[in-house]
């Protein structure tokens, strides 16, 4: 199977594809025109495709020749409500944008699909293509575990496969992966500090719960500093915090927010309790009340290094020695492809897709509304699906 070469035959369509979902794109877990296009691409294809329930998901299976192993391909569709910046000629303009590059999964996993099926004689085993909505936040990949997803062909799979492009960070068309953790769990914490209002000239006469809620802000930072290891580590961002109407008036509340990433199971679990710990600490002694909750959201992305090796092994073989730069340590960033790894050993490689010529460490990063990715990466990007999935399964006889 020459997949490389058929890849890139493909192309102009693949573009064609990730230039239509860029144009309109869609958020959370209700994409329906995503959906449809995505089904449209697949109609004709030797699959068997399901969609989901409560959610716009498609699963569409692939029965080799042959019985043998099962492969998932995990490609994500939802956009994020980011107004985009690029002044593209294909630039959406409804509010929402591909500022993550689940287009171009989409479309390579699309491509992917056609390239498996046109070989579907010579492959000894099944290939579950996993098209999924609401990775930005609303936990998809939880639903279609939910709905079944891992039970798709008949068994669990053996190994799963993901691809995500950067904007930034890596030069275009150069694979990168790591075995173990690759991506941190995403938490947040809220906490809402109730105090006492009053008059700004007069704060002995109310309990202030802005001073409480910055006292906070500042312990959570310095707590980290020095209860977990810089080896393990922990980073804590308050993103938001609200309170008051005017300058002279305390207000009776004040409320904050923070994303909270981690890389271990312990580490987290250390942050969940004593985070909230912290905020009631520091209330006390400005006796002022405090709820605090500390909300889970995605688990940490932890890859098999079995399978990271043999997704290297893969990407060196399939485009050369040079399209392959191992990951040095794990991304900040969270996936909820987490869960799928989680059940099924696996692993998620990133793929550099800086504009062309651009300087990757200096472009706009993902989740910008001036986030460019380059549509040169598609084509060996779906012949990279197609390999992992090809190359894990035996050969038919």
């Amino acid at each position: 199977m020459n997949l490389r070469d058929d890849a890139r035959a493909l192309s102009d369509d693949l573009v064609r594809l990730r230039r239509t979902l860029h144009r309109a794109p869609e958020t959370g877990l209700d994409l329906p025109r995503t959906q449809e296009t995505v089904l449209a691409q697949l109609d004709g294809l030797p699959l068997e495709v399901t969609t989901g329930r409560g959610l716009s998901s498609v699963t569409a299976v692939l029965r080799g020749a042959a019985p043998g192993p099962v492969v998932l391909l995990r490609g994500d569709m939802d956009a994020l409500p980011v107004t985009e910046r690029t002044g593209l000629d294909f630039a959406a303009d409804n509010g929402r944008m591909h500022a993550c590059g689940h287009d171009l999964h989409t479309a390579m996993l699309t491509g992917a699909a056609t390239l498996l099926c046109a070989h579907r004689d010579r492959l000894a085993g099944d290939v579950v293509f996993m098209f999924q909505p609401g990775e930005e936040g609303f936990d998809g990949a939880r639903h279609m575990l939910a709905e079944g997803l891992l039970d798709a062909a008949g068994r669990r799979p053996d190994a799963a496969y993901a691809v995500h492009v950067m904007s930034a960070g890596l030069p275009g068309g150069v694979f990168g992966t790591r075995g173990g953790p690759a991506l941190a769990a995403s938490d947040v914490l809220r906490v809402t500090v109730r105090g006492a209002g009053g008059h700004g000239s007069m704060p002995h006469r109310a309990k202030d719960p802005v001073q409480a809620g910055c006292a906070m802000v500042t312990a959570l930072q310095a707590w980290i500093t020095r209860t977990f290891d810089v080896f393990d580590p922990v980073v804590l961002t308050v993103g938001t915090f609200h309170a008051g109407t005017r300058e002279n008036v305390i207000p009776d509340t004040a409320v904050f927010e923070a994303t909270v990433r981690s890389f271990s199971a312990a580490a987290r679990a250390r942050l969940k309790d004593g985070t909230v710990e912290v905020c009631r600490g520091i209330a006390a002694a400005y006796g002022v009340g405090v709820d605090a909750e500390f909300a889970a959201l995605y688990p940490v992305t932890v890859n098999d290094h079995a399978e990271a090796a043999f997704a290297a092994h893969v990407v060196r073989e399939a485009l050369g020695e040079e399209r392959f730069a191992p990951q040095p340590r794990p991304l900040h960033g969270s996936e909820d492809f987490s869960r799928v790894l989680a059940a099924v050993p696996g692993a998620m490689l990133i793929l550099g897709a800086p504009p062309a010529g651009a300087d990757p460490e200096q472009s706009p990063n993902n989740h910008s509304p001036l986030a460019e990715f380059d549509d040169a990466v598609l084509a060996d990007g779906a012949a990279v699906y197609a390999e992992l999935a090809a190359r894990r399964l035996a050969p038919a006889a």
